[in-house]
């Protein structure tokens, strides 16, 4: 018998983000987690928050 967890995890770690307007498919989440949070080391204002943000998401998603 599968646990809760394992269940509620995505078939696909296909996933597609959006920041600035600009769409990214990956072919891995946890390389756009890697991405959003190296952006959000080296970037400041607007587009940290943004950063930020998408990495938040991706975070939560994967984790229920």
């Amino acid at each position: 018998m599968l646990k809760t967890p394992e269940l509620a995890m995505p078939r696909t770690r296909k996933v597609t983000t959006v920041c600035n307007g600009r769409h990214k498919v990956w072919t891995d989440y946890e390389e756009a987690k890697a991405y959003f949070l190296e952006l959000i080391m080296t970037t400041e204002g607007e587009e940290h928050e943004r950063a930020e943000c998408v990495y938040i998401q991706l975070a939560y998603y994967f984790m229920i």
